[in-house]
């Protein structure tokens, strides 16, 4: 999957039709054409044509399977914010491609308050996760701080995007 920034698409450039597609994609990214265009009252044609178009312009970043994380045995989520020191703020670029390369970051976000970035990350089990934070990601040049919140419970799971007009 590319890791490069997703564009950006213009304002304005989402109507009601193309919210309803997006509303009925994210509750079933594996409909067919035939499904989305009976779910949103439109043609075939119209719906694969305003669909392809949403894709270009990058309001639709992609499709992707949604996978419980303990099946896989990660048994552990974090929550975890960095602090990085004002020289790697010269080269935050080259944090940022580093953070990249690690799998076990399912996240990152460049955050207000305290903290210069928060992440999701998942571990196999709490030593794996002491031993991720330790030899690797404190490991990263210019990395003054890190907290780790476990989660442990997860009450609301990542869900579909709001798509009514704002």
């Amino acid at each position: 999957m590319d890791q490069s920034p997703p564009a950006t698409p213009a304002q304005g450039t989402v109507d009601t039709l193309d919210r309803r597609l997006l509303a009925h994609l994210q509750r079933a990214g594996r409909a067919s054409n035939v499904e989305l265009s009976a779910a949103v009252h439109l043609s075939a044609p119209q719906c694969f044509r305003r669909v392809k178009a949403l894709e270009e312009r990058g309001v639709i970043r992609g499709y992707a399977a949604q996978v419980d994380r303990e099946a896989l045995g990660y048994s552990v989520m974090a929550f975890v914010s960095v602090d990085i020191t004002a020289e790697q703020f010269a080269r935050v670029r080259e944090f940022e491609h580093t953070i990249r390369q690690f799998p076990e970051i399912l996240e990152c976000h460049t955050v207000s308050g305290d903290s210069d970035y928060l992440l999701k990350v998942v571990a196999r089990d709490l030593k794996a996760l002491s031993q991720f934070l330790t030899d690797r990601l404190m490991q990263i040049s210019g990395v003054a701080n890190v907290r780790s919140m476990i989660c442990l419970e997860e009450i609301k799971p990542p869900a579909p995007l709001p798509t009514e007009a704002g």
